[in-house]
């Protein structure tokens, strides 16, 4: 009977840590966010590799940034948001701005972002972050990433249009 009993309580034990770390999963939203990530990603690495390297320093009037700087912005963005959301210190942007050094620094940013995001929690989503009187949840930050990074991402494919490169094609 006591073995009965134990191992009822055992069970019982079981189920409760189990419940417990459930909370703990990965978040639905984070897997879903994840996928658009990854596709961003592609479609942004496709974009700066369609640019030739020697077209790097291209700017098409002086106050913009050239299309090295801008895919390294990206990166650099990328490092930003998800080290707000991590609590982790940001890497400094590259010193220079050549498509092999740009490509590599932005996307292991996307691969630094996707960890980070793909392991949240509901709790953690929730969770704010930011100045006081700006303060956004990680959730939406998440937003904010994948919103900046589109931005620029359009910006360096009218770069591309304007050197008669036609942009990769979006896919879904």
């Amino acid at each position: 009977m006591k073995l009965l009993v134990s191992l009822a309580f055992c069970a019982l034990f079981s189920l409760s840590t189990f419940a417990a770390d459930e909370s703990k999963a990965q978040s639905k939203y984070a897997a879903e966010f994840g996928k658009h990530w990854t596709i961003a990603k592609e479609l942004t690495l496709a974009v700066a590799d369609a640019m030739p390297a020697e077209n790097y320093d291209f700017k098409p009037n002086p106050e913009e940034m050239s299309f090295g700087e801008q895919i390294a912005h990206i990166g650099n963005a990328n490092y930003a948001y998800c080290g707000r959301m991590s609590k982790a210190k940001a890497p400094a942007k590259p010193e220079k701005y050549d498509k092999a050094t740009v490509m590599q620094f932005t996307g292991d940013s996307f691969n630094y972002c996707g960890e980070a995001i793909g392991a949240l929690t509901d709790d953690q989503l929730n969770e704010m972050r930011g100045p006081e009187g700006r303060q956004m949840s990680i959730r939406e930050l998440t937003q904010a990433a994948l919103m900046h990074m589109a931005h620029h991402r359009g910006q360096v494919e009218v770069y591309l249009r304007l050197k008669n490169i036609k942009p990769p094609t979006y896919k879904f």
